[in-house]
């Protein structure tokens, strides 16, 4: 495919570099030469251009009239939304656009943009609330997303002496045809397994299992994790954009304190969320006594949400000390992930990475639902839905020699989740999510995408 990206910050840079490992014929554009220096100097296989992306010949000049996705990620939204139009009206198939306002990703107000000749819009902040707040939903979870309201639930858990029982067994043996859950990835070190019938858990592993909410019970039963308390009170490091998200998005039954430094920031928060169930202290909630003072032994969650990730590591594991169980990080810088994870922060979300979840489902020729990029794992799970005579609704699953790294992780067939087994047959309209090692998502796209007609196969060729 041929990618144009307009803008080389963090969220540009992370994307360029992410797809061209994947063959992509990929565009990086930026007026600053300075931020294209270090990829052009990099051994990334994509091509940078220094040059304003709302400059009608510059996007001409990069090939706009045949491109597939044009990504606007620049830090102003007004010249995203600017050069995504002129993209559209210039060839683009695909156009996104990165944006610092709620107001524009409403419902409401998505089909006016759409008209406008944008296909999709992000909130990096917004996105990366709802990933904290997820989160924050299950304290003994690493990982927790719901897909299709519930219908299927991926819980990331580390397995700990308390697992003991799901050591030493074949996958087989777990996960039989009647049990009602799946392991569909083992986070193992710095490995990321997608394994078979004879794989084993062992100790220490990261484990993400694939079921239904209402067995959620049944998995924190099997990994020994119901003497966590759940999460009723947080404590929030940093009241910035995404602390603010938080507060909007959490679950009525969570209270919430925000400990921020700036005294003018304080104001504005307590004007910007004015809720009862919410409370705004000034102070650094570095100083373990005013963590102590404010309560910490009292709370179940505690997230840092600073824009300094080494604040929000060292903030966690005071916290662990302080024996809060759920803690969650915002790590920026992505050279800090593994270490986060190594020191069982917990839940480490990056905005970089949400954002390039949301903008890699436009890559796909079929109707993927949701996408998600595993911030701890080398791998993406992904909600596709099975097209009318696709090819994935031909034959039963065990009939097709899907690529290696590859596993389905369940269906949801009327609102209903259900395991998938080698008898499996999936229908038309069918929602499939498929786990995979990062990079090899698009290749299972041609399972579930609509026969394509000769005639098509023509009118594409000529239009290129």
């Amino acid at each position: 495919m041929k990618i144009i990206i307009a803008g080389a910050g963090a969220v540009g840079t992370h994307l360029a570099e992410l797809l061209s490992k994947e063959n992509h014929d990929i565009i990086l554009m930026d007026e600053d030469p300075d931020k294209l220096e270090a990829l052009s100097n990099g051994n990334y296989d994509l091509l940078t251009m220094g040059v304003s992306p709302t400059g009608i010949a510059a996007l001409k000049e990069a090939g706009i009239a045949h491109a597939d996705l044009f990504v606007a990620v620049t830090p102003h939204e007004t010249c995203n939304i600017t050069c995504c139009m002129l993209a559209h009206t210039l060839g683009a198939k695909k156009t996104v656009a990165r944006v610092d306002n709620s107001e524009y990703t409403s419902k409401e107000n998505i089909a006016m943009f759409n008209s406008m000749g944008i296909d999709s819009l992000i909130y990096p902040e917004e996105l990366a609330a709802q990933e904290i707040v997820d989160g924050l939903k299950l304290s003994w979870a690493r990982q927790y997303w719901e897909v299709h309201d519930g219908a299927l639930c991926l819980l990331g858990i580390k397995l700990r002496e308390e697992a003991s029982e799901l050591y030493g067994k074949p996958l087989r043996d777990l996960c039989g045809a009647s049990t009602p859950y799946h392991i569909v990835a083992i986070k193992r070190g710095d490995e990321t397994l997608i394994p078979n019938g004879n794989s084993v858990l062992q100790l220490g592993d990261i484990a993400y299992f694939m079921t239904s909410k209402r067995h959620i019970s049944l998995i924190r039963h099997i990994v020994g994790k119901e003497g966590y308390a759940d999460v009723r009170k947080v404590m929030v490091m940093g009241g910035g954009h995404i602390a603010v998200h938080v507060a909007h998005v959490k679950p009525d039954n969570i209270q919430m304190k925000i400990i921020e430094q700036s005294e003018q920031r304080c104001r504005q928060l307590i004007e910007i969320l004015n809720t009862n169930d919410i409370m705004v202290i000034q102070g650094d909630a570095r100083d373990t006594q005013l963590l102590i003072e404010e309560g910490i032994h009292d709370v179940q969650g505690f997230a840092a949400l600073t824009p300094d990730t080494e604040n929000n590591i060292l903030a966690c594991l005071a916290a662990k000390r302080l024996g809060v169980r759920k803690t969650v990080a915002q790590v920026e810088n992505i050279a800090y992930v593994d270490m986060a994870e190594k020191l069982d922060i917990g839940t480490i979300v990056n905005k970089k990475m949400t954002a390039a979840s949301h903008i890699y489902r436009m890559l796909m020729d079929t109707d993927i639902a949701n996408i998600r990029r595993l911030t701890i794992a080398n791998a993406d799970v992904a909600e596709f839905v099975a097209s009318e005579n696709s090819p994935i609704t031909q034959k039963p699953i065990r009939e097709f020699n899907f690529p290696d790294g590859i596993t389905m992780g369940g269906l949801i067939r009327d609102n209903v989740g259900m395991s998938i087994g080698g008898n499996t047959q999936i229908m038309p309209g069918d929602r499939v999510v498929v786990f995979g090692k990062s990079g090899l998502i698009y290749k299972i796209d041609s399972y579930f995408a609509a026969p394509v007609s000769a005639m098509s196969r023509i009118m594409s060729a000529l239009r290129s």
